[in-house]
Order: structure tokens, then C-alpha cells, then sequence
């Protein structure tokens, strides 16, 4: 999501200034993003530029606030009838990782992906304890955020174990393979704890 939208749909709700915004964006999203008043000023001013919003006259304590304009409302609801595009989305980093792992010398690829994995499977659980610390109604948009997270974080998960086994597969021929590291079998058990618990 681009923050140009995300304050386009803030503004939807009625006039607000740059601080009301980026707690409005914070609370909306589960604190997920975090966003700095730097960012928040300079999209707005952009939406000015381009006419998506106007600025309102100062209140009394200095702050000016903002209203979505009718171009704005057209840009904003042709955004939410837009499906996402993949190739909208940054670029994995992590596939990248592996991939350039697998043909650098002295990389051990597999020490690697447990690392990540161990990484992933912490973030997992986090996810879990957080989605379950409120069932308030209000709470709904930033759970479904925390849901989707919790989805790529198993999906992750699958996707690592995926890599060790097609690197285990495709090893050259030599020496067996060394034995698994302690906490493979905890590591795995653990994710899928964690899996459980997200989508009961």
C-alpha cells in the first residue's frame, strides 16, 4: 500500500493535520508500519500538488488541516477497485539472498536458511501473542493486518523447508551429509504451533 492512498483514505473519514494522520495510519495498521511526520507532510504536500486534497485555513494552536478533494475520492476509490499486482510488490530480498548464496563461494547456504528460519519462526510466534492480546471489534482492520503477516510468515516457513530439502537433494556427490543441527526438529515443531494457533 502506498501512504499517498493510505492518507487519501484517512481523509475520507473527515479533515485531519499531519499528527492526527500518522496516529490515525499507526492505529489503523497495528503499528505495522510505522510512519514519521517527515512522511506524512511531504505526501500531503504531493496531494496538494496533484489536487487529490486542499489544505484548510490554521486552528488556533497552529495546526492546518486537510480535506480530500473530489479528485482525490476518484483517485481513492479507483485504487481500492484496482487489484494488486505482484509485479507491483518489492522484490523478495530473501529468495535473492539464497540465490546469490548458492553460487558465492564459502557461503554456507544451509546455515543460512536455518538462520531465517529461526528468524521467521520468532516473528511468527510474536504475531500470534499480538493477534490475541485484544478481541475489541475496533480491532478488526489491524488484525486482519496481522493476519496477513502471520499467512507469509508460515508460508515462509514452508518455503525455507522446501529450500533445505532441494538442497539436500541436489547436493553434490561426496561425504554424507552432516547430521541435523540441534533444534531443527524444535525449530519445525514450533511453527507449526505457531500456525495453529493464528488460524484457530
Amino acid at each position: 500500500m502506498s501512504i499517498r492512498h493510505g492518507l487519501l483514505a484517512l481523509l475520507e473519514r473527515g479533515q485531519m493535520y499531519g499528527y492526527q494522520l500518522r496516529a490515525a495510519f499507526e492505529e489503523s495498521t497495528g503499528s505495522t508500519w510505522p510512519l514519521n511526520i517527515g512522511q506524512v507532510y511531504t505526501t500531503l504536500s504531493r496531494l496538494e500538488r496533484d489536487g487529490l486534497v486542499r489544505p484548510l485555513p490554521e486552528s488556533e494552536a497552529g495546526q492546518r488541516p486537510y480535506e480530500i478533494t473530489d479528485a482525490g475520492r476518484a483517485d481513492l476509490a479507483l485504487w481500492f477497485t484496482t487489484p494488486v499486482s505482484r509485479t507491483d510488490r518489492p522484490r523478495d530480498e530473501l529468495a535473492i539472498k539464497l540465490a546469490l548464496a548458492l553460487t558465492t563461494p564459502g557461503v554456507d547456504v544451509r546455515a543460512v536458511v536455518q538462520a531465517q528460519r529461526s528468524a521467521t519462526i520468532r516473528a511468527l510466534q510474536e504475531l500470534t501473542r499480538l493477534k490475541y492480546g485484544s478481541e475489541r471489534p475496533e480491532d478488526l482492520p489491524w488484525r486482519l493486518v496481522l493476519d496477513s503477516m502471520v499467512f507469509q510468515a508460515e508460508a515462509e516457513v514452508r518455503w525455507l523447508d522446501h529450500c533445505e530439502t532441494s538442497l539436500v537433494r541436489h547436493q553434490p556427490t561426496g561425504p554424507a551429509p552432516s547430521a541435523p543441527l540441534p533444534g531443527d526438529a524444535d525449530a519445525r515443531d514450533a511453527a507449526r504451533w505457531a500456525g495453529e494457533e493464528a488460524r484457530r
